[in-house]
């Protein structure tokens, strides 16, 4: 890995970071807008909010690979284990693309259904991808520990109640705050 590629990672690490969960909790507090009325469903919150967690995804998904390329390039001996949990990851991400695009546009839905097995395993697959990478990142030094136990405890609420989704974001946004002292290339 060149050290351009090292500092393309440690520009994009920050970003998504503070973006992805960012747009997690706007999604979450439209989506508790949206049920005010007692129904949910299409109108202004539901596609705005729905749009949201759209680019919280695509955000979560640039996460993924750039702390890939930092921890390639940190504990390259980890190689099998960084490019898996990358995979599990970004297909786990594909699948809440895949869920939120059909929430979007109800024809694709139709069309294209997600497969039940597929939409129990997205959210898993996503969760322990980030969360070994998170945790490697932490064993190289790059992280305070505390980092993926705090997005783990994130992850609880969420899959309590969806209406939790807002404190479940907070909380990821606070694990993953550490990852904005990257943006001044500092490693440890």
């Amino acid at each position: 890995m060149t050290t351009a590629d090292t500092r393309t990672s440690a520009g994009l690490v920050p970003a998504a970071a503070l973006g992805a969960p960012t747009f997690l909790l706007l999604y979450g507090l439209l989506r508790l807008v949206d049920g005010l009325d007692g129904d949910r469903g299409p109108g202004w919150a539901w596609n705005v909010g729905h749009t949201f967690f759209l680019v919280a995804f695509v955000l979560f998904a640039v996460l993924l690979v750039g702390l890939r390329r930092l921890l390639l390039a940190a504990a390259p001996r980890q190689r099998v284990l960084t490019e898996a949990a990358t995979a599990l990851g970004l297909a786990g991400t594909a699948g809440f693309l895949w869920v939120i695009l059909g929430d979007l546009f109800p024809a694709l839905a139709d069309a294209a259904p997600l497969p039940d097995p597929a939409m129990v395993l997205g959210p898993l697959l996503f969760q322990a991808g980030i969360l070994t990478l998170l945790v490697q990142t932490a064993t190289a030094r790059l992280l305070p520990a505390w980092t993926p136990v705090l997005v783990v405890l994130g992850f609880v609420p969420i899959a309590v109640n969806l209406d939790l989704l807002p404190l479940g974001a907070a909380l990821i946004l606070g694990g993953l705050l550490p990852l904005q002292r990257l943006r001044d290339g500092a490693a440890g």
